[in-house]
């Protein structure tokens, strides 16, 4: 994984999927950070969650596995005069950091990436404060078994880094596994655009055309989830992000 994404950690920091986009606005909505609190941006990637945090006071520990995507988000963010940033590199499923000491911990279109979510997200719970606060986005699946495993390996043929990504049900039942309490989950349609997807990773051009086949060769449900569609832009289509807010009883 980190040779994957420190090879392509520029792209990260400056693509407008990762840098804008509605799930970061509802990101920072929910999280409600107030100035003094200390946050964590687990698997912070181009660092944008965890500038829009600290853009709002809080502290912030931005923390990433890679240490190519940490200096690239470093520099952004420096780049940007921004203030109140702490940059980590370490594991998100193990973290350097005692029990009940963070108020926030966000991270956004990252679980994807990690081998065991339940686990992962275990730990974050652990270092929140009773009272503390997770938001979670991520890239969902659909709901039935056979489109889920369709749309997983067309991620993974892009991304040999990801590992699975699930329904929003199911990012809900790990919250709730970890001892939190979900207090409110949405979903959100996201609209790609295919080349620029595919760019993003370096994808080979054998993948690529592995890729366009498996695209408009999607039928059922997974053809109804991508949604893939001719432009005058280019061709498009559809991922999905699930957006959960969960507290820490206490």
């Amino acid at each position: 994984m980190q040779r994957q994404f420190g090879a392509h950690a520029e792209a990260y920091v400056h693509s407008p999927v990762h840098a804008q986009g509605e799930s970061l606005r509802r990101l920072v909505a929910l999280a409600d950070p107030q100035p003094g609190w200390l946050a964590l941006d687990v698997a912070t990637g181009g660092g944008h969650t965890a500038l829009a945090v600290a853009d709002r006071g809080a502290v912030v520990i931005a923390l990433d596995l890679t240490a190519a995507m940490l200096r690239a988000a470093r520099d952004h963010a420096r780049g940007r005069g921004a203030n109140g940033l702490l940059w980590v590199q370490a594991d998100g499923a193990h973290l350097p950091l005692p029990s009940a000491s963070l108020d926030l911990v966000t991270c956004r279109i990252a679980l994807h990436h990690f081998p065991d979510p339940a686990a992962a997200l275990a730990e974050w719970a652990r270092v929140l404060k009773p009272g503390g606060r997770l938001v979670l986005v991520d890239n969902i699946a659909p709901t039935e078994a056979e489109a889920a495993a369709y749309v997983n390996a067309f991620e993974r043929l892009r991304d040999p880094s990801h590992m699975w990504m699930y329904p929003l049900t199911g990012l809900a039942a790990f919250c709730e596994q970890a001892g939190l309490r979900v207090r409110h989950h949405e979903s959100l349609r996201k609209p790609m655009d295919f080349q620029a997807w595919m760019d993003r990773m370096g994808v080979h051009p054998t993948d690529r055309e592995r890729l366009t086949a498996r695209l408009w060769n999607s039928a059922g449900e997974a053809r109804a989830f991508l949604d893939p569609q001719v432009t005058p832009a280019g061709v498009t289509f559809n991922l999905h992000e699930g957006i959960i807010l969960a507290l820490k009883p206490g």
